[in-house]
């Protein structure tokens, strides 16, 4: 078994042919939370491949581009011939009018962007059990004037008269709005009809299973040899810690670098949980001066990125080579997951032309001459997490809010430098803990502090001083592709302000960020 390839899902699979559109995994993510396996795929993949997957469905996703441009994407033609179901979203449903003959695409004189009215007026299997009004989300500038041969119409909203079609004989529907998104009510309702009424599909795909599956495949794959991973404390690496752990005990080997980025006691607490509480074989590389001193002067936020991810790697190859001096290792073992295996290619199916720096780290097995393991890479971050839980996993672990892969350097803005870092850690620990003590950190998607390169004037027991800007950045989410500024109480800010201001020397103004996604990111570099 050759441990850096996907392997064949023992479930029964639908395919997301996906087109480029934002909602692309949000739709693969919905078709799991149906216990349906779900696999996204480059838009023009062979049916041969797709055949030899034994895909039971077809979903043609959303994409920016307009069927009536001559460059945009188009699937292999044979999907249409398979004899399985297909159902095409937004763009997808255009595709088929336009590809299948005798259909018509056409700009469309009133665009549709947001909420709608889904009004059903034909019985159909994508809506069995479903009320014959639904309020719908859109995102379209095309619309369909004349359908396909063999299609009729289901359902229509304000300004499109085939707004859900089908074509029962062979098993083809599209839905011109997006069931996956939150916003769509009764949307994965939708979808589930399309997964088991259309496509027989069994729910058999659970975590359980998947653990079984995978400690299986880890034990074949390893043998009697040694695993080497780098543990962050991060969830993806901790989870994958405690998979491989529980599938091939103190072979596996963790190493834990801290390069003076880390969050307060963080070296502490995962020698605390790992190395104590789990048994694992757990190394320390204490390298914070290494990396600092690297980053001094330099402001940038890709330069940090990249200056912290070159410095991970020869830090972690030095690690390495200890190891491998002194034991079998043949395996270096991520946390990689599905987002990151699929953001990696781009529309056309060839490799994007940047990841984030510091995850592409695509060069690091082959100079140590280790294989991969990557036993999360078929799994989303909601399903990283109800995995962690049912291996046992503290809550606070499975739960942790997303932490980015160069630390605080990418959180504290201009030049990185220790005093700054320790003045962001203390209000980020402040931060962490009145949220916790509020109920609210595990409600939200992420909260942290930023340390911005300005200082201004504040007046502390009748004296000027002219100090330091801490942000709080608090922001709710499904999945980070898109985020809105959490409501925080105002009794909570205020704690929180007072407490960094009157506990952490050097800061003298706290701002609350409410900028959403889009048009901000989440991180401020």
């Amino acid at each position: 078994m050759k441990p850096t390839t996907d392997t064949q899902p023992a479930q029964d699979a639908i395919a997301v042919l996906d087109f480029g559109s934002q909602y692309t995994q949000v739709i693969a993510r919905r078709i799991r939370e149906c216990s349906v396996y779900s696999k996204i795929y480059p838009f023009n993949t062979k049916v041969s491949q797709l055949k030899a997957d034994g895909i039971k469905g077809i979903i043609l996703s959303g994409g920016p581009s307009s069927v009536l441009s001559k460059s945009s994407p188009r699937p292999d033609a044979g999907v249409f011939k398979m004899g399985i179901p297909v159902l095409g979203i937004c763009y997808g449903i255009q595709l088929m009018a336009h590809m299948l003959g005798g259909g018509k695409v056409a700009k469309s004189p009133q665009r549709e962007f947001g909420h709608g009215t889904l009004t059903i007026h034909k019985d159909c299997p994508l809506f069995a059990g479903l009320p014959k009004s639904l309020r719908v989300w859109n995102s379209h500038g095309d619309r369909i004037d004349q359908l396909a041969k063999g299609f009729s119409p289901v359902a229509s909203t304000e300004n499109s008269s085939f707004a859900a079609i089908h074509d029962p004989k062979r098993n083809f529907y599209g839905l011109q709005f997006h069931p996956e998104v939150a916003h769509s009510e009764l949307g994965i309702e939708v979808l589930r009809n399309f997964l088991v009424k259309i496509c027989g599909c069994r729910d058999n795909w659970s975590m359980s299973g998947y653990i079984e599956r995978k400690i299986t495949e880890i034990r074949e794959a390893v043998g009697k040899d040694r695993v080497i991973l780098g543990l962050s404390g991060g969830v993806d690496s901790s989870v994958a810690a405690a998979l491989i752990h529980k599938a091939i005990g103190r072979q596996l080997t963790c190493v834990f670098v801290d390069n003076g980025l880390c969050r307060l006691h963080e070296r502490e607490q995962v020698q605390k949980l790992y190395g104590d509480h789990f048994d694992l074989d757990l190394r320390v590389a204490r390298k914070s001066a290494v990396f600092l001193k690297k980053l001094k002067g330099v402001s940038d936020p890709e330069r940090k990125r990249k200056i912290i991810g070159r410095t991970f790697v020869e830090v972690f190859d030095a690690e390495v080579k200890k190891l491998k001096a002194r034991g079998n290792y043949r395996f270096l073992a991520q946390g990689t997951l599905y987002p990151d295996v699929i953001e990696s290619v781009s529309i056309d199916g060839n490799p994007a032309a940047l990841i984030k720096s510091h995850h592409n780290v695509g060069g690091l097995p082959k100079r140590m001459k280790l294989q991969l393991l990557e036993p999360l890479r078929e799994l989303f971050k909601d399903e990283v997490r109800a995995l962690g839980t049912e291996l046992g996993l503290p809550r606070e672990v499975v739960w942790r809010q997303p932490f980015p892969g160069p630390g605080l350097g990418v959180r504290m803005l201009g030049a990185v430098n220790r005093s700054g870092l320790d003045v962001l850690r203390r209000a980020d620990a402040i931060l962490h803990e009145e949220m916790m003590a509020s109920d609210l950190y595990y409600k939200v998607w992420q909260s942290f502090c930023v340390f911005l390169p300005v200082k201004t004037v504040g007046v502390m027991g009748d004296e000027r001083t002219y100090e330091n800007v801490i942000a709080l950045r608090i922001v709710e989410s499904v999945d980070a592709m898109t985020a809105d500024w959490a409501r925080v109480p105002y009794e909570v800010l205020r704690t929180v302000s007072n407490r960094i201001i009157n506990e952490v020397n050097g800061v003298n103004r706290v701002v609350l960020d409410i900028s959403s996604k889009p048009p901000s990111t989440i991180e401020w570099e």
